[in-house]
């Protein structure tokens, strides 16, 4: 199962709050995105949120056709206290 963290400058400006973003494999539901986050780094979800980025093809200047695939975020809160350090070291 495939679980990359978004390392953008809003993403970790809501780790900080405690809301952390992933992609996630397409094929993963709520739950087992939750799981998979508990299992993997040893916290307790409260909440899950995820959204579809379509593919699409894209022009590059040169004139070429470029395939953006299809990817899933997933945005989860945690519990009180809480943190994942992948996060957190990253400046």
């Amino acid at each position: 199962m495939n679980l990359t963290p978004v390392l953008t400058e809003k993403s970790l400006k809501e780790a900080k709050e405690g809301r952390y973003t992933f992609y996630v494999d397409m094929g993963l539901n709520k739950y087992q995105i939750k799981e998979l986050i508990e299992k993997t780094f040893g916290v307790n979800v409260v909440r899950t949120r995820t959204m579809v980025n379509k593919g699409e093809v894209k022009t590059t200047m040169q004139g070429r056709k470029k395939m953006v695939k299809p990817r899933k975020k997933a945005m989860v809160v945690l519990k009180e206290k809480e943190k994942i350090d992948i996060f957190e070291n990253v400046k």
